[in-house]
C-alpha cells in the first residue's frame, strides 16, 4: 500500500497533513438545500471534504416490524431500521446537483456507498474516493466492488477485530488498488473519549502498513488533536448547518463554527510536530543574547590573577559560556579591563 497518494489532487497519507473531513451524514433533514448550504459552509470553515452516505432504506434493509429491526435506546429510541434510513437516506436524485454545487465550491465530495448500486451511481459522477463506513467494513464484496474502480479507499474500522480489519486490507489489495486510508473509530454515538484508545493509530499503521487517520464521534476536538499528534492522517467529524435543526446525528455533529476551530487546530498540531532534531530554531536566534554567560564584576590590571571574586555567571550571553568558568579562574588579565566587561578570550593572557 502507498504510504502517500493522491485524492482528488491533494496529496494525503503519512507525514502529511491531517485530510479533514466533514460528514454530513443526515443532517441535511430531508432538504435539498440544507445539504448544499452544508457543502458552502464546509468550505468556508477549512475542510478538505465533504461526505455523503449513498444509500436507500430497501438497499440498508427490509421493511419490518419484528423485534430485531426495531431501535432499542440511544438516539434513534423506537425507529425501525426501515423508519431510520428511509428518514435519514441522501435522495440518488440529489447526488448530480451536490456534486456539481462542490465543484463550484471548489471542495472535494465523496461518499460512503452501502451497495454496489450506490457505487455505480457514484462512478457515474466522478466519485474522487469511496469512503467504507464502520458498519460495512466486514461486507467483503462491496470492499471489493469500490476497490475495483481504482479510487482511494477510506475505511472505518469501528467494530472490527484484527483479522477483519486484515480481511478489508488483502480485499483492497487483491482487488489490485494500493490507495488506502484506515480510520480508526469507535462506533458509539457520542463516543466516550476514555474509550478511544488512540495508541491504536501508530499500532495500526505499522501493523498493516498503511496510512491511519480517526473517525471521531467525540464531542470535544481533544480527541482529534491527540490522534493528529500521533500521526493520524486523516480526521473525520459529522457536521451540521445548525444543530438547532435536531438532524439525526446533530446531537454528535460539529456547527461551521466549530469545525473552523478543528480545521485550524488540526493543521496547528500538524505543524507543531515537526521533525526530530536538536539544532536550534530560527524563532529562539534572538534570545540567545538572554543567556547567562561570564562577566568581569571588578576591575583588573594588566597582567593580575583573575580569581573568583573578579567573576559572576550572568545575563546578557555576550561572554564566553558559563562552561569556562574553572578555566578562566587563574589566568592572568592580558590587559586592563573594566568591570561589566564580557570575558572573552582575547582578555586573557
Amino acid at each position: 500500500m502507498k504510504p502517500q497518494f493522491e485524492l482528488d489532487r491533494r496529496p494525503v497519507g503519512d507525514g502529511l497533513p491531517p485530510y479533514m473531513i466533514a460528514e454530513l451524514s443526515a443532517n441535511h433533514n430531508g432538504r435539498l438545500d440544507n445539504a448544499l448550504r452544508a457543502i458552502s459552509a464546509a468550505k468556508a470553515a477549512g475542510a478538505d471534504a465533504v461526505k455523503l452516505q449513498t444509500y436507500t432504506a430497501d438497499s440498508m434493509t427490509i421493511r419490518s416490524d419484528r423485534p430485531e429491526f426495531r431501535i432499542r435506546g440511544g438516539l434513534w429510541d423506537g425507529y425501525t431500521l426501515y423508519e431510520l434510513y428511509e428518514e435519514a437516506h441522501t435522495p440518488y436524485a440529489w447526488h448530480k446537483p451536490l456534486f456539481e454545487h462542490a465543484a463550484r465550491e471548489g471542495i472535494t465530495l465523496f461518499s460512503s456507498p452501502f451497495d454496489e448500486s450506490a457505487v455505480d451511481l457514484l462512478e457515474d459522477l466522478h466519485a474522487p474516493a469511496y469512503k467504507i463506513a464502520s458498519f460495512e467494513a466486514t461486507d467483503l464484496p462491496l470492499v471489493r466492488y469500490a476497490a475495483s474502480t481504482g479510487k482511494p479507499i477510506i475505511a472505518s474500522t469501528g467494530m472490527a477485530d484484527e483479522e477483519e480489519i486484515a480481511e478489508l486490507v488483502a480485499t483492497v489489495r487483491d482487488a489490485g488498488n494500493d490507495k488506502l486510508i484506515l480510520l480508526h473509530c469507535i462506533s458509539s454515538y457520542p463516543a466516550p473519549p476514555e474509550q478511544a484508545n488512540l495508541r491504536t493509530i501508530p499500532d495500526m499503521r505499522q501493523r498493516f502498513a498503511v496510512p491511519v487517520g480517526l473517525s471521531d464521534h467525540t464531542l470535544t476536538h481533544t480527541t482529534a488533536l491527540a490522534a493528529t499528534a500521533l500521526g493520524a492522517c486523516a480526521i473525520e467529524k459529522h457536521f451540521t448547518p445548525d444543530r438547532s435543526d435536531k438532524g439525526p446525528d446533530s446531537a454528535f455533529s460539529l456547527e461551521p463554527h466549530e469545525l473552523a476551530e478543528l480545521c485550524e487546530q488540526s493543521r496547528v498540531a500538524y505543524a507543531a510536530l515537526g521533525q526530530a532534531g536538536y539544532e536550534r530554531r530560527e524563532a529562539e536566534k534572538g534570545n540567545l543574547q538572554f543567556r547567562r554567560s561570564l562577566y568581569f564584576v571588578k576591575d583588573l590590571a594588566a597582567g593580575e590573577t583573575i580569581t573568583a571574586a573578579h567573576l559572576r555567571r550572568i545575563r546578557p550571553g555576550l561572554g564566553m559560556a558559563p562552561r569556562h568558568y574553572d578555566e578562566v579562574i587563574g589566568c592572568q588579565a592580558a590587559r586592563a579591563i573594566a568591570a561589566g566587561t564580557p570575558v572573552t578570550p582575547d582578555c586573557l593572557g
